[in-house]
């Protein structure tokens, strides 16, 4: 069988979207005024607030971890913590940086799915105005989750009421958020905004970006000042045009939800083609462009030789299957050849 270079591992591998590329080279031709009062920065401003409402305000970053940081070092105190899954990218991903940055305590629920739940929030709000326990004051979701579910608008309000009557803020990790768009068929604003969400770290690395993330506060007035904490978490981009012309670029003609649909409908083929092998255990919902599967360790040594994924379990062998907005359908047909040739 012939060798592959071809990656199931990130959407984070995939190349950035020649639209994009496009849009940046664009962007290149004369001077602009440095750290976002330039023509391209006003543009993909105004696509935001289409997007969202007039009165939002929205910060471009560069990394999405610095867009959860700085967001959450914003609106908490060293004595606060901040709620969230243990499947979460800020517990298992981000190397200790919310710790660091915010001083906030985590406090992690596991969760099967990605997926937090009121019950197992609710011991925790016990605390609430102990002296002797850091004060919750962040319930932090991720949209698509870890594992690829997604929350559906009743959930996150649900979530939304809870954190209303506790005085906290409902963070929203969109990392993949056009892939639970996409999922949900359901508009932006429908799954963020209307649903109760106060701040939206909207990710569009993985959705055929090089490097573009923002930080959305839905209330105006939970953004006062963040210029200088985005400053001081180093994601102020002097050359700010090349980021805002990334996002000019997604956000016209819909292109993020092309993608998006794109990178999960190759999820879902990967699914139904991979349903019925003996051997293969799917263990999570495909909802969005994640596979998580259990099958042998010797298969998973065998296709590794020829295909870069990740084993998320090593325990359980459970691997992540991702695909991107470049996968193609030929792609899948040969992986799936590949699983069948490991597994023989």
């Amino acid at each position: 069988m012939k060798a592959s270079l071809k990656s199931f591992a990130s959407d984070n591998n995939a190349p950035v979207h020649e639209a994009v590329f496009r849009a940046m080279m664009e962007a290149n031709e004369g001077d602009a005024i440095g750290y976002g009062d330039d023509i391209h920065t006003l543009a993909a401003e105004k696509k935001f607030k289409d997007l969202f409402g007039s009165d939002v305000r929205v910060f471009f970053m560069l990394t999405g971890t610095g867009s959860n940081v700085a967001s959450l070092s914003h609106v908490t105190r060293p004595y606060h913590a901040i709620i969230c899954s243990d499947k979460a990218h800020l517990e298992k991903d981000e190397c200790g940086a919310p710790e660091k940055m915010c001083g906030c305590k985590l406090h992690t629920l596991t969760s099967a799915d990605g997926k937090i739940q009121v019950e197992q929030i609710l011991p925790l709000l016990e605390s609430k105005g102990f002296e002797h326990h850091a004060q919750p004051k962040v319930l932090s979701i991720t949209q698509a989750t870890e594992m690829g579910t997604v929350y559906h608008p009743e959930e996150i309000r649900t979530l939304a009421r809870l954190a209303n009557e506790h005085d906290l803020y409902l963070h929203m990790d969109g990392a993949r958020i056009a892939n639970a768009a996409a999922s949900l068929d359901l508009s932006l604003a429908e799954i963020t905004r209307f649903c109760g969400v106060d701040i939206l770290s909207f990710g569009a690395t993985k959705n055929g970006a090089m490097a573009a993330e923002a930080v959305v506060f839905f209330d105006q007035s939970m953004a006062a000042d963040f210029q200088y904490t985005r400053k001081q978490s180093m994601q102020l981009l002097s050359k700010m045009r090349y980021v805002s012309a990334q996002f000019n670029a997604l956000l016209r003609d819909d292109l993020w939800l092309k993608n998006a649909r794109h990178a999960n409908k190759m999820a879902a083929l990967l699914a139904d083609k991979i349903k019925d092998i003996e051997d293969i255990e799917i263990t999570q919902k495909v909802e969005t462009n994640a596979v998580f599967a259990c099958l042998p360790d010797r298969a998973i040594e065998k296709l590794q030789r020829r295909y870069f994924f990740y084993v998320w379990d090593k325990g359980r062998n459970e691997v992540r299957w991702m695909t991107a907005h470049n996968t193609r359908e030929r792609d899948i047909e040969e992986f799936v050849e590949a699983i069948r040739w490991a597994l023989g």
